[in-house]
């Protein structure tokens, strides 16, 4: 008696929801919603030199590895939503966290230039993720 073994990869269910992923990633506000949240992504990354406090302590780093993980995820949700949907709570968890760096992190004096800058930024980038989040969500249950 021989056994046919199937690949997981062609069952139905699996097919119908990346086609719901597909849908989701190609509607033109998750284009609108990726794009945005990787050019506040780069905008955090560069901030501190463009803003004009990239002499305070530990700061400028901070924002450069947030901003560069930020950017990266929005790319990867853009190129790969099937894959990577289970990561979109991190986007809100990130913005939190640049919301609220410049007054957590010890020995930074907090400048005005620097408050808006992590207050739009980080509240931008929580928010996009939060709204993406919610619509990856939407889809997979369509699915």
């Amino acid at each position: 008696m021989s056994t046919v073994h199937s690949s997981i990869d062609h069952h139905p269910d699996l097919l119908a929801l990346r086609a719901s992923f597909d849908r989701a990633a190609e509607s033109t506000s998750a284009h609108f919603t990726f794009g945005l949240a990787m050019l506040t992504g780069l905008y955090v990354a560069a901030s501190p030199w463009i803003v004009g406090f990239s002499a305070t302590r530990g700061l400028p780093t901070v924002d450069l590895v947030a901003g560069i993980t930020v950017a990266y995820l929005a790319y990867g949700f853009a190129t790969a939503l099937d894959r990577t949907h289970g990561m979109t709570w991190t986007l809100p968890v990130l913005g939190v966290w640049i919301f609220f760096s410049p007054w957590v992190l010890p020995g930074v004096a907090v400048t005005t230039g620097m408050m808006w800058s992590h207050i739009v930024a980080g509240a931008l980038i929580a928010f996009l993720g939060f709204y993406f989040g919610m619509r990856t969500r939407a889809a997979a249950s369509r699915g």
